[in-house]
């Protein structure tokens, strides 16, 4: 049976297929990986540090070969996929440079007694990732990044559009020196995913993807005691209460919604804009958005390629088509040609609509009024999600004030775009739990073994 398949979306050709892993396959990868564990207590953290270094300047090495995967496999736009290899080798150079520092021992001051305390941090075993499909190698980075410097094994289950990258990945792995089954990546069925899960072998589950997703994920980890670190789905609110350049303002709004084609779990989706500012924000907005023109996403300059799959235009037209009978007005676009979806502006819409609580996984904004920064704020904060925000202001107080009032995991203030490798991401509420990146990411699926000496 085939369901892993490169569909170009740009084109709808079928450029290759690949068959599902067997059950025999998958057991033996599951021996191999729990065997490689052997080797994080063989090799010290510098010595895997010197690998995952190695990581980074493979995939610098081969940026453009990566970049051109992906544009096949999902349509992001060749100048975009670039910046994502570049932004996951600096994610797996993070983790080379300060895996002594993140995984040193924590030292624990007694209330009580003599001797001392510590904290050592070591690996748990076999880990499984689950990855979505927008950002192939940037999701598969966070992940693999901090595990293998802690030791940990993993088990790779990518995206069903994403095969060829899943096994750029895994070749990387190889080639800069991990060992067999210290990364493997798995072709396989979400019937035998639920297996790897149930598997006593396996120590924990990361996964990136929809409510849906993550709820099932959930459900089948809960019944068998496994740690989750779940990353969901976003509607992002972008509030704007006041500006010095409402050009440069707009310019950052509309490169917040349509990075990676629209396809990005935080991506600013809600524009919340002070009522004074509303009409010439939205005015603007409207005029760059409707500019961005729609093209070929392996030609340098496209602002907008295709949406990753005829499956992802269906539903993102239905949802506007939705939306406008519920009661909203569509300021432009919400026509699609192929997979090529129009730059999309909706207002009014209301609570209780479906839209209103639903997150458009394209290039569609919803633009809203408020009369102040309380009203900003509970509009930002009525939502199901709590991944990440952005907050545009020209008063300090009120930007901090402003951020400690959104119920997000993520505040942006005055710019857009600027995730670290050093920062963490993660959110709260249907967010989902957890987080990556940082000194954080590696703090996840740890031991922290808790040491007292007499």
């Amino acid at each position: 049976m085939t369901s892993y398949a490169v569909i170009n979306p740009a084109t709808g050709e079928t450029v290759k297929t690949y068959d599902t892993i067997s059950d025999t396959e998958l057991t033996a990868a599951l021996i191999t990986a729990d065997n490689a564990h052997t080797w994080s207590r063989s090799t010290s953290v510098d010595e895997r540090a010197a690998l995952m270094r190695r990581v980074a300047e493979l995939h610098l090495a081969r940026r453009q070969e990566l970049a051109e995967i992906i544009v096949r496999e999902m349509g992001k736009p060749m100048e975009q996929a670039l910046g994502e290899v570049d932004f996951s080798a600096d994610i797996y150079a993070y983790y080379a440079d300060n895996a002594t520092d993140l995984l040193k021992d924590e030292a624990i001051n007694l209330l009580a007694g003599e001797g001392s305390a510590l904290i050592r941090r070591s690996s748990l075993g076999v880990l499984l990732g689950i990855m979505p499909w927008n950002f192939p190698y940037y999701q598969v980075a966070r992940f693999a990044g901090p595990n293998l410097i802690i030791g940990n094994t993993i088990l790779l289950k990518h995206a069903e559009q994403c095969p060829e990258s899943a096994a750029a990945i895994a070749q990387i792995m190889l080639d800069a020196g991990f060992p067999e089954g210290a990364y493997t990546n798995l072709y396989a069925s979400h019937d035998q995913i639920a297996t790897v899960i149930a598997d006593k072998r396996v120590q924990g589950v990361s996964l990136t993807g929809s409510e849906r997703a993550g709820a099932a994920i959930a459900e089948i980890a809960g019944r068998n005691l496994k740690k989750v670190v779940l990353e969901l789905g976003g509607s992002d609110p972008f509030i704007l209460l006041s500006t010095d350049n409402l050009d440069e303002t707009v310019g950052a709004a509309v490169a917040a919604r349509l990075d990676n084609n629209g396809q990005a779990c935080n991506a600013a989706k809600r524009f919340i804009v002070i009522e004074e500012l509303y009409q010439p924000f939205l005015d603007k907005f409207t005029a760059a958005i409707a500019a961005v023109e729609l093209g070929d996403p392996t030609k340098d300059g496209t602002g907008l390629g295709p949406l990753s799959s005829a499956k992802a235009t269906e539903t993102l037209t239905e949802q506007v088509a939705r939306a406008v009978a519920q009661g909203a007005t569509l300021v432009t676009g919400g026509t699609a040609e192929g997979n090529f979806f129009a730059g999309t502006v909706l207002t009014g819409v209301v609570p209780g609509s479906d839209a209103f609580h639903e997150e458009f996984f394209g290039p569609v904004a919803q633009i809203f009024s408020v009369p102040d920064e309380a009203a900003a704020v509970a509009l930002a904060n009525n939502t199901p999600f709590g991944l990440g925000s952005y907050v545009f202001t020209t008063d300090p107080e009120q930007a901090l004030r402003v951020a400690d009032g959104i119920e997000a995991g993520m505040v942006f203030i005055n710019l857009v775009g600027a995730d670290g490798a050093e920062l963490p991401f993660g959110g709260v509420k249907r967010s989902g739990s957890g987080r990556e990146l940082g000194r954080f990411g590696a703090d996840e699926f740890v031991n922290k073994k808790m040491i007292r000496v007499g």
